[in-house]
């Protein structure tokens, strides 16, 4: 699969907690993302962060929190991360969706040439 130059990334963040149909709620967007034939998803953990509530979630030692912040990051062209904004729109009750323009250097799975 090849992706234009100039493509898109999607950003998506949630709490780690927050579920959707049964599944962990980063679960689920990954797997729309795939049945969308997105070019791919990355899941990040967070190991402290804060939202519009101001409060704090962190993975100290001493107070592990059970509601660490997760990002998932899609990069594909506009026109298809855009097939999947209707679904986001009605699985994320409390997070932050961003879309910004990047520039692809290379996109390239180990069989190709």
């Amino acid at each position: 699969m090849n992706l234009p130059q100039d493509g898109m990334l999607l950003r998506i963040f949630v709490g780690e907690t927050d579920h959707y149909k049964g599944k962990a709620l980063y679960e689920q967007i990954v797997l729309k993302a795939r049945e969308l034939n997105l070019a791919g998803a990355t899941v990040v953990r967070g190991i402290m962060g804060f939202g519009a509530d101001s409060r704090m979630h962190t993975a100290k030692l001493l107070r592990l929190s059970e509601d660490l912040p997760v990002v998932i990051e899609i990069v594909d062209t506009e026109e298809k991360l855009t097939a999947l904004l209707p679904f986001l729109d009605e699985v994320v009750e409390e997070g932050l969706i961003t879309l910004e323009k990047v520039r692809v250097i290379k996109y390239r799975h180990k069989g190709e040439g």
